[in-house]
Parts: C-alpha cells; sequence; structure tokens
C-alpha cells in the first residue's frame, strides 16, 4: 500500500478539514494516511469517524506548528519537531511515499528540499500550478518556490513543466512560453531576456514570449517565469474569479427577471465554477526535489486536500520523480550551468 505523509496542521482550517479531506482520498483509493501533528488533536479529530475508516491510518507525532507569520528558515531550526518537518522526513525514511501540506509555502519547500534535496541536473525547485484556459489546462511555474531565479532556471523549470504537462495531460509536445511584459525577444528585464535566449537555443518546443493577458488564452501548455511574479499572478487570477462570481450574483439576484433567469442559469455557473476552482486540482506539486510533495492552497476545503492527496498518490503509483530524472538528464545538453 502507498502511505501519503499529511502535514495535518498546515492550512487555514486545520486540522479538521485537512483530516476530512485526506480521509475522504483514502475511501476512494487504495492507499494509506499517515496524519503528522500533535497525537491529542489528532486522535479527538479521528473519533468523528468509525473505525473501519481508520484501518489505513496512523498518526505521527509532531507538537509544534510553523505558522504562517514566521520567516520558514527560522521556524523550521527552532521547531524541529514541527508538523511539516517531521512529515518530509517520514517520506524521506521511506515511511510514507509523498508529502502534502497546504501550510506555509515556504516553509513546506525548504522542509522538501532539505529532506530530499534536488534531482541531479536541477537548481532549483519549482511550484507548478494547473491554471484553466480557454482551450484546456496550463502549467505555469514557478508560483512560488524559487523567488529569486537566473536565466538557467527558468530554462530547468521549462523542462520539467513540459514532463508534467506530458504526465498530467497526455501532451506530445507541450507548447512552451516565457511570461514577459512583450512579446517580442527584446522585452522585459535581464533575467527574462537571457531566458527567452537560452530556450529558443533549446530542443524544447518554445514558442516564444506570452504576456499577461494572454496567459489564460491557451495558447500555451506550459508557462514559465520566476517564482516571485508567477506567485503574484496566480493570486491575482484568484482574486478576479472570486469578485466575478461575487458581481455575477449580484446581478442576478438584483431583480424579479434576473432572478427568474438565475435559476436557468445556475447550472452554466456551476461549470463555470468548476473550470476556474483551484480545489479542483487540489494542490501544486514541487517540482525538481528527489521526492513527491504536493503543496496546497492555505484556504484548502476538505475537496482541495482530497484532490491534493488523490494526486500526491498518481505521482507515486506512477513513480513520477523518477520519470522527471530521466527527463532532466536527457534534456541535459540543453541546460547550460
Amino acid at each position: 500500500m502507498i502511505w501519503i505523509a499529511v502535514d495535518a496542521m498546515g492550512g487555514d482550517d486545520a486540522p479538521g478539514r485537512v483530516v476530512d479531506g485526506a480521509l475522504a482520498a483514502a475511501r476512494h483509493l487504495d492507499l494509506g494516511i499517515l496524519l503528522v501533528g500533535p497525537s491529542e488533536r489528532l486522535e479527538a479529530e479521528l473519533t468523528r469517524y468509525d473505525s473501519a475508516e481508520l484501518q489505513h491510518v496512523r498518526i505521527l507525532d509532531a507538537d509544534a506548528v510553523v505558522e504562517m507569520t514566521d520567516q520558514p528558515a527560522a521556524a523550521l531550526r527552532r521547531k524541529p519537531t514541527a508538523s511539516i518537518k517531521v512529515a518530509a522526513e517520514a517520506v524521506a525514511r521511506g515511511e510514507a511515499a509523498a508529502l502534502f501540506s497546504a501550510g506555509h509555502t515556504g516553509a513546506t519547500v525548504m522542509a522538501a528540499y532539505g529532506a530530499f534535496g534536488t534531482l541531479p541536473g536541477v537548481d532549483r525547485p519549482a511550484l507548478a500550478a494547473t491554471i484553466p484556459t480557454r482551450r484546456h489546462p496550463a502549467i505555469l511555474l514557478d508560483v512560488g518556490a524559487s523567488v529569486e531565479c537566473r536565466p538557467q532556471h527558468l530554462l530547468q523549470f521549462a523542462v520539467m513543466g513540459s514532463m508534467y504537462a506530458r504526465v498530467a495531460f497526455g501532451l506530445d509536445t507541450p507548447r512552451v512560453a516565457l511570461l514577459s511584459i512583450g512579446e517580442e525577444a527584446t522585452k522585459g528585464n535581464e533575467l527574462t531576456r537571457e531566458a527567452h535566449r537560452m530556450l529558443k537555443a533549446s530542443s524544447l518546443p518554445f514558442i516564444g514570449n506570452i504576456e499577461a493577458r494572454d496567459v489564460y488564452s491557451g495558447a500555451a501548455d506550459v508557462i514559465v517565469c520566476d517564482g516571485f511574479t508567477g506567485n503574484i499572478a496566480l493570486k491575482i487570477s484568484e482574486g478576479l474569479v472570486e469578485m466575478v462570481e461575487e458581481l455575477l450574483g449580484e446581478e442576478l439576484s438584483s431583480t424579479i427577471t434576473m432572478r427568474v433567469g438565475s435559476l436557468l442559469t445556475r447550472r452554466a455557473l456551476r461549470h463555470f465554477r468548476k473550470r476556474v476552482d483551484y480545489s479542483e486540482y487540489g494542490g501544486a506539486p514541487l517540482l525538481g526535489v528527489a521526492g513527491i510533495a504536493v503543496v496546497g492552497h492555505g484556504r484548502s476545503s476538505a475537496k482541495a486536500v482530497r484532490n491534493a492527496v488523490a494526486m500526491a498518490y498518481r505521482f507515486a503509483s506512477t513513480r513520477f520523480s523518477e520519470r522527471v530524472e530521466r527527463e532532466i538528464a536527457a534534456a541535459a545538453a540543453c541546460i547550460d550551468h
């Protein structure tokens, strides 16, 4: 059986929603859940379940938590028994095959990096978010793992993102684009201009720069940027979706005619929500580390946790990390150190 280590204390509504989502994944998949956190609190959460549902659930005690206000490096040093650190170390020891956390992103990245190391040929890890487009889902990376990047890091992200797109979406030749302030190769800062040159010289199917307004057009399957830019782009998008939903709801309920119309359009609105809801994708895999780690949104619902744990399970069952390592090795000639 494949076991997934779950940082039960990670997220705004931990441990309740995390436990609910993890156990929901266990009900539908042949996997075990290693809940990591304070034993007493987790045991109290599990009293809501009957014994049959807990056959493949274990608790690993960790009495400290990295708070969202903590500096990740300092917190992991001060709190050696923090739930995210204990969970990552459990995966490194082989007690679980993959890690999931919806807690502090920086601490999760550092804990996974410290426990697993990076794959040969990879200098920096990258978080790969799945985003909706007009055609089909695409991948945006990095969205927060590596804030400061050099051009060769973006090339490595492109290689890893392409492999992920092939595995996740079944694409033979994912189209790669570089997020910049203009389509021309000369646009952008020194990082994007040099990254453009390296991507163009590589064997990747690079289609050039893409502007922010075209990220959701479906023109590219893999969109590469540094973690600072990607994190801002992702969070602006999440805020925009929430605003659009609220405005639609207000307009449709403003008059009797609109209220009648809202009944007729409710199905379309549900479909819209499903297409843009981050919980449908669960989390973002941390690519480049020598292990499987999936990072969830801090506001993850039980549904989002369930889908993220399911993603970690799929990666573990298909030996995802080994496939990434092979792809990186095959593309080594394209990566200029």
